[in-house]
């Protein structure tokens, strides 16, 4: 196939071109003048599955020939003749013997990092031990670096390259993959030295970005029938600026940077290296363009002695389309029309972009056309039902059941799906508004048990949920082994219900995926050793992230979405290079906790800039296809992006080219960018809905409420919408289903505390005491507040206060006692026959046989000024009590009305009795109430809050916000 020659035989294809096209068609080329059976003695060795599957696509689509012999870098262990070399042990044991490692090195050292950082820390230390034995570096290499700066972060990086020591010494019985293909390639290559073979042998598609490939494509190209083949290698880059890329610290982030590499290995000029096939690229001005303005720097000196050069620019950008949104949604949507109109004219289009919020984003555009793009990505696995499903069972070990963990796997899809779910949504229906309405913040079987009593749920149901999912928290280590049967045995429990059929957990794709990583993790789990539940659930989630599960649904046949892997081996008439930002297109190099970039460069391993450089090789291959679209959002999260590099350099590079052309074809790029981004803005278009006013209806008489309780008055007076809502619409706010230890159950527990130390100490005087008070406190905030943080800070205000309260409560105490708690009071106002109720905190009675109301409150207590025209509470109490209103209480004179404050410090508030008298308070309590049972009189939204930034339980029904406290009300009618 190839003729003899001295030399290493390389070739290439230019940026632009279809790839693995361009092999099948030199492969036949080459192979026509030979016997048909000559083609199926080539040996043709490419990098990845999915290059193979399109070489055996293009041909299967062509002439009926013979196949070459497909194989992958990473298969060429699996012939007979390399068979001695042990398989590779899998990589989830290698991850579990590190993190074992990583975890009793944490414990002994805790101040070497976080236990939260270590499966991070393992994975890093995985990554250092592929790469030290792809590239062949030993670990005496790195124990003598120079360190002298660095002396202390080094002494503890040594302490985890250390356990990497121990794997790569580990022997040969105890290779993983990267240590196991390098063996495979020496062997290869010795094999070859000593006979090599006499059929055409061809590696194509790969850079050489790895050492050991390096190694293998230096081995074809030297044999006599050997040959590589180059992607997206640049013909019009000029000598001066090959030769300029010999420094690895400054050149690593070019993309040619590894060609430049390859052939100075292979003792190679770049003008040896010849084109696979004649055919011309899709636009060799462009490539030409893109040449230039990817040069390394110091750019700006070939951009003034080149730039003029370039003469063709309309020719290079007419199929150049440049989107600059406002925000990422205009760029997806932009992109989302472009591929719909590629849908409708038949023509195939790929979005490529790193950034899978921008591919969401689009799918979802597409969604509203019915068009599903075919996104080699698919979905992560711990982001599929099955995966989400599993992480959720998991947490159940680690945390203690509250009412969100719980009714999340309730509702979840494959819950319960062995049959009967719709019995099972009804009563998880039930329990939701159960625990919203009367808790516990953390169900058990007991709460449960009484949930069934009051909603009259059969049995065999709570017994199933308090059988799965109550009392599963462990708190103690046990086997990995262990935590994968029990979670495997209870997600499927959960997953097949209390009906007894068979659950759908590991039915379709993403379930079989899911099942195969719990098998794996199963044979695996000898070598994780002990951990806790947080740990194992941890470990579960980073397992599942790893893997991703494609769609079964048929997806459209000419829309797809790559990244810049899969765009290596595909081919499209329209391009989309999406999310071209710094950040996002090249990523951000992640950080390397063990060496900087000097010392990797000093050691031979790979440099944070080897992945930019592959990413701009990327974008120099994609940018030369037949048409493209370059599409950016200029702002995200609220903050200004910075442009890609590439996309920077290119646009600088036009704007300096007046002469040329450069600044009209720049112009005109945007200009056709603009015109799909004006489309799409009009796909965002709403009709407008004017803005609603601030409501005040007047309901019929005979709907308004009739009955009000003591505390209701001060909404009434500040916000009369509320008692609209509640009491004639009759709508209750749902409660929080995450409860929460909030100010509503301090001042329950606060009252309740008051309570029963006081009515104690009625009984015996003796119990007056600060222990007595903070024991009973004790007592109580652990029978009742389930969070332990929360009884701490709420213990310790309660003893910050104890003495003033103890004081001040002595004091009383020399004037008369308590005589009720928590006394019901009740008052018709005639002749509106309306009722004021409610509960009075305390009543003591004092030597003179006067009362004194008291009030608790855990918060702010309200002045004297705002007794008098809004909080009215005390007053109106006293008001009752004087007419009678107190149940097992004659009429009787008040001569005091306190609220007593237990918020951060104790503080005492009267009410203003003396400038308040009960006879006034009680008319101007019949003109309120009066004034609302007429039925011109509205309730007004938000009338005379405190503040602007209160907040009512109605608002969003009232829709402030639409409107302020600045609008006029609009009176309605309501029948």
């Amino acid at each position: 196939m190839f003729d003899p020659s001295g030399l290493p035989r390389v070739f290439a294809v230019p940026p632009g071109t279809d790839f693995p096209a361009a092999l099948v068609k030199g492969l036949r080329h080459r192979s026509k003048d030979y016997p048909p059976e000559e083609l199926a003695k080539v040996q043709l060795v490419v990098n990845t599955r999915r290059m193979a599957r399109r070489v055996r696509e293009l041909f299967d689509q062509g002439p009926a020939c013979l196949l070459p012999r497909l194989s992958l870098v990473t298969d060429l262990g699996e012939s007979v003749d390399l068979a001695s070399v042990p398989p590779a042990i899998p990589a989830l044991r290698r991850r579990l013997e590190l993190t074992q490692l990583v975890s009793k090195l944490l414990d002994q050292q805790p101040d070497l990092a976080a236990r939260s950082s270590l499966f991070d820390l393992s994975d890093s230390l995985s990554a250092l031990i592929d790469e030290m034995q792809g590239e062949g570096v030993s670990p005496e290499a790195i124990g003598q670096l120079d360190v002298s700066d660095l002396s202390g972060h080094w002494a503890r990086a040594q302490a985890f390259i250390g356990i990497a020591d121990q794997f790569i010494d580990a022997g040969p019985d105890a290779l993983d993959a990267q240590a196991r293909q390098r063996i495979v390639v020496e062997n290869l290559i010795a094999r070859w030295r000593d006979a090599p073979p006499q059929h055409p042998v061809i590696l194509a598609g790969s850079t050489g970005s790895r050492g050991t490939t390096l190694m293998l494509m230096e081995a074809v190209a030297r044999l006599p029938q050997g040959a590589l083949i180059l992607p997206g290698y640049d013909f019009d880059q000029p000598d001066h600026v090959w030769r300029g890329l010999d420094d690895a610290l400054t050149s690593e982030d070019h993309p040619q940077y590894r060609f430049h590499k390859l052939i100075t290995q292979l003792d190679l000029r770049p003008d040896q290296v010849t084109p696979w096939t004649p055919d011309t690229p899709p636009s060799p001005a462009r490539n030409r363009l893109v040449s230039l303005a990817l040069r390394p720097a110091p750019i700006t000196d070939a951009w003034m002695s080149e730039g003029p050069k370039l003469t063709d620019l309309d020719s290079a950008t007419k199929d150049l389309t440049l989107v600059e949104a406002q925000s990422p949604r205009d760029e997806a949507l932009a992109i989302a029309l472009r591929l719909r109109q590629a849908a409708e004219t038949g023509q195939t289009a790929a979005l490529i972009t790193p950034d899978r919020m921008l591919t969401r984003q689009v799918s979802a555009a597409l969604d509203r056309w019915n068009i599903m793009p075919d996104d080699s990505a698919g979905l992560p696995l711990q982001l599929s039902p099955p995966g989400r499903f599993l992480r959720h069972v998991a947490g159940l070990f680690a945390r203690r059941l509250d009412g969100e963990a719980l009714l999340t796997l309730l509702k979840h899809p494959l819950c319960h799906d062995g049959g009967d779910r719709g019995t099972h949504l009804l009563h998880t229906r039930d329990l939701e508004l159960d625990l919203r309405r009367h808790g516990p913040p953390f169900p058990d079987s007991r709460s449960l048990i009484a949930f069934a009593i009051r909603k009259e749920v059969p049995d065999d149901w709570v017994r199933w949920v308090s059988h799965h999912f109550c009392d599963q928290q462990v708190t103690t280590e046990l086997p990995l082994s262990d935590w994968v049967i029990r979670l495997r045995d209870l997600a499927e429990a959960i997953s097949a219900g209390n009906t007894g059929g068979p659950g759908t957990l590991w039915d379709k794709n993403a379930g079989q995926k899911a099942l195969s990583v719990l098998t794996a993790l199963t044979e695996e789990a000898g070598h994780g050793g002990p951990m806790t539940a947080h740990d194992f659930a941890d470990l579960l989630g980073a397992l599942l992230s790893g893997e991703e599960v494609r769609d079964r649904d048929a997806p459209h046949p000419h829309i797809m979405i790559w990244g810049t892997l899969e765009a290596r081996v595909q081919g499209a008439d329209l391009l989309i290079l999406g999310g071209l930002n710094e950040g996002s297109w090249p990523e951000a190099p992640s950080p390397d906790p063990w060496l900087n970039r000097q010392m990797r460069a000093k050691a031979g391993l790979l440099l944070p800039e080897r992945r930019i450089g592959l990413s701009a090789h990327d974008f120099q291959q994609a940018i030369g296809a037949p048409e493209v679209w370059l599409t950016r959002a200029t702002r995200s999260d609220d903050a200004e992006t910075v442009p890609s590099r590439w996309l920077n350099r290119l646009t600088n590079l036009l704007q300096g080219l007046p002469e040329q052309g450069g600044r009209a074809a720049l112009s005109a790029m945007r200009g056709r960018g603009q015109k799909w981004l004006s489309w799409s803005e009009q796909l965002e278009i709403a009709p407008e809905i004017s803005a609603a006013s601030r409501p005040s209806p007047r309901p019929p008489i005979a709907s308004r409420p009739r009955r009000l309780s003591v505390t209701e008055i001060k909404r009434l007076i500040r916000d009369p919408y509320a008692i609209y809502a509640k009491h004639v619409l009759r709508l209750r706010p749902l409660d929080p289903l995450v409860q929460a230890p909030d100010a509503l159950l301090r001042g329950i527990v606060i009252h309740e505390i008051l309570e029963h130390f006081v009515k104690d100490s009625v009984l015996d005087t003796a119990l007056l005491t600060r222990e007595t008070f903070l024991k009973r406190a004790e007592t109580l905030l652990d029978q009742h507040v389930a969070w332990p943080t929360a009884r701490k800070l709420w213990l310790a205000r309660l003893e910050r206060i104890a003495d003033d309260f103890l004081r001040a409560e002595t004091a009383r105490r020399s004037d008369g006692g308590p005589v009720a708690f928590e006394a019901a009071m009740k008052l018709v106002l005639e002749p509106l026959n309306f009722t004021i109720a409610g509960r009075a905190d305390r009543i003591d009675l004092n030597s003179r046989g006067a009362l004194r109301l008291v009030d608790y409150k855990t918060g702010a207590p309200p002045t004297e000024s705002q007794q008098s025209k809004f909080d009215k509470q005390l007053l109106i109490e006293a008001a009752m009590a004087e007419q009678g209103g107190i149940e097992g209480f004659d009429p009787l004179p008040v001569a005091e009305a306190v609220f007593i404050g237990m918020g951060g410090s104790y503080k005492e508030v009267p009410a203003p009795l003396a400038k308040e008298p009960t006879d006034k308070v009680l008319a101007e309590l019949k003109e309120l109430i009066s004034a609302y049972l007429e039925p011109n009189q509205g309730f007004s939204s938000r009338r005379m809050l405190h503040k602007d930034t209160d907040s009512g339980d109605y608002d969003h029904l009232a829709r402030f916000g639409e409107w302020d406290r600045t609008a006029d009300t609009k009176p309605e009618d309501l029948t």
